[in-house]
């Protein structure tokens, strides 16, 4: 089912003003290099899209058999920005209608890689799934990381959970 909205008058004014907030936010920079002709810069896919779309830069196609893994290139190199990882996260239709998802979702490009971004893909669905030349395969969010002071204790503080672990808080089994 898609969703209307009907934007007042009241709500097209409050659009605008974040559309002039962002204006005015300063994004921090992301560096792309070129590897390969094939390769397709990443972009955002529409104004509010979290991600930007990873292409494959590949000159035939790929065929996944199901439950392989293949690695497909992107063609780039990156310098995130000093504070930020990007995660790699499959796209929601692939792997909704055909099962291709990554094995290690999400993965992270360290700020420190200088190396060629490539994506490994899996192919969880029925049927052999074709990657195309330049086809959208992956979106990469750029997120900043915290680096925490590291400190071995005797105990820890207890809380409410206690050790309960996985399903520990109603959804499932004792493990």
């Amino acid at each position: 089912m898609r969703w209307a909205f009907q934007a007042s008058s009241q709500d097209r004014l409050t659009l605008r003003a974040i559309d002039r907030y962002r204006g005015l936010m300063t994004a921090p920079l992301l560096q792309i290099k070129r590897l390969s002709p094939l390769a397709t810069i990443p972009a955002y896919h529409s104004h509010g899209a979290a991600g930007l779309d990873l292409h494959a830069a590949i000159d035939q196609e790929r065929v996944i058999e199901p439950g392989c893994i293949v690695m497909i290139p992107i063609g780039i190199a990156i310098a995130l920005p000093i504070g930020h990882e990007g995660q790699v996260r499959p796209r929601s239709g692939l792997a909704s209608r055909h099962g291709i998802t990554l094995p290690n979702a999400p993965g992270t490009v360290d700020e420190d890689y200088r190396g060629e971004v490539c994506v490994p893909l899996i192919n969880l669905g029925p049927e052999p799934f074709s990657i195309e030349p330049g086809m959208r395969i992956a979106q990469m969010i750029v997120s900043p990381v915290t680096h925490c002071t590291i400190a071995e204790v005797e105990e820890l503080g207890e809380t409410e959970r206690g050790r309960g672990g996985f399903g520990s808080t109603g959804a499932g089994a004792e493990v």
